[in-house]
């Protein structure tokens, strides 16, 4: 039986996504950075790093929504998963990437957006996240200029992990004019089934102070 700890507001979003796209059957247990449930000792003895997504899989327990990811569409294959060798390295290498060159200028956005009150918000720091953003958009823009998808002419697992990552453009309304490809594509993936539950969330965050925002994505 497959375990999953975390909540839908968070990068456990991620993990919700794939184990609906593959169908699995499996126990939620909303564990809230919010109320800090992730420091609860229950918890801290599944995830020692006391972050959301935390999986359990029979003997196996993983940390890390990407490579949850990767684990998930490697053991349960299906169409979503990535198919040989070279596959699942570019699936592995676009995970890493959107992990490194989007997810904290996307939060720093985001933040500023909408999940900080108005009175905490920095102008400068979403027109810092944009100019960060501005190479991995243009770089994910070409790749996918003459591909349906990442890996070519199927959903992959690689469009879900990085289509996760970006779906904080959605939910802030970050401007993806100029990279057309990317738009599409991201478009497309987001209006899944399986992806909306995440993005009809009423986000009711900004009660909370800034600092508290570092136990949601960090």
């Amino acid at each position: 039986m497959i375990t999953l700890y975390g909540t839908a507001h968070s990068r456990t979003h991620r993990v919700l996504w794939l184990l609906r796209e593959l169908g699995l059957a499996f126990e939620h247990i909303p564990t809230d950075f919010v109320t800090r449930e992730n420091r609860d000792p229950a918890f801290l003895a599944v995830n020692p790093n006391g972050r959301v997504p935390a999986l359990v899989d029979g003997d196996i327990t993983l940390w890390e929504s990407l490579t949850i990811n990767l684990y998930l569409s490697r053991r349960y294959g299906g169409e979503i998963a990535a198919r040989g060798f070279v596959e699942e390295t570019l699936a592995m290498q676009w995970s890493m990437w959107a992990a490194a060159e989007l997810d904290k200028a996307l939060f720093l956005a985001a933040t500023n957006l909408r999940f900080f009150a108005a009175a905490d918000r920095n102008p400068d720091d979403v027109a810092l996240a944009l100019r960060k953003l501005s190479r991995p958009f243009a770089v994910l823009d070409g790749w996918l200029t003459d591909r349906r998808y990442i890996l070519g002419d199927r959903f992959t697992v690689a469009d879900l992990n990085v289509a996760a990552v970006l779906s904080l453009v959605r939910l802030c309304g970050l401007p993806v004019e100029p990279y057309p490809a990317m738009s599409q594509w991201l478009g497309g993936c987001l209006d899944r089934p399986a992806a909306d539950d995440y993005l009809r969330l009423d986000f009711k965050l900004s009660r909370l102070p800034p600092e508290n925002y570092i136990f949601m994505f960090l």
